[in-house]
């Protein structure tokens, strides 16, 4: 099962302070048990909101609303993919982490769907088609 892992932005995330050396060192550390113990996907860390946007859709029309957005506790700072086999390890390994942040914070776990989640409506021909682009993507990488 795959898990995306957000890690919360916090004010001072938001602000564009950097970690620490040793927050740094922690957290590579962190990250070298999970390539090691075969969980890491993949995983990065975002730069503030104030150098992102957004697209609202409304029907055909697209608006871009520019960063920083207002609502810190709802933004990432980050992220990992990891494959774990189940919520309960994902969650394990979360609680393992080093805090993230300078300040209390919180990191969310989601499972990412795959392609028998979709049920029906991923008829065989989309299938295909989402196989074949998943190939194509590993390939350029």
């Amino acid at each position: 099962m795959r898990f995306m892992i957000l890690i919360k932005a916090t004010k001072d995330s938001e602000a564009g302070v950097m970690p620490s050396e040793q927050l740094i060192t922690e957290m590579m550390k962190f990250n070298e048990e999970l390539v090691k113990a075969g969980v890491m996907v993949a995983g990065d860390g975002l730069h503030p909101s104030a150098k992102g946007a957004r697209v609202r859709f409304s029907g055909d029309k697209r608006t871009v609303i520019d960063g920083p957005f207002a609502e810190t506790k709802e933004l990432v700072a980050g992220f990992w993919i990891w494959d774990v086999k189940s919520k309960e390890e994902a969650i394990a390994w979360v609680k393992r982490c080093p805090n993230p942040m300078l300040e209390d914070s919180e990191i969310e776990i989601r499972q990412v769907f795959t392609a028998d989640d979709f049920g029906p409506a991923l008829t065989p021909e989309l299938r295909e088609q989402e196989e074949r682009l998943r190939a194509q993507s590993a390939a350029k990488q």
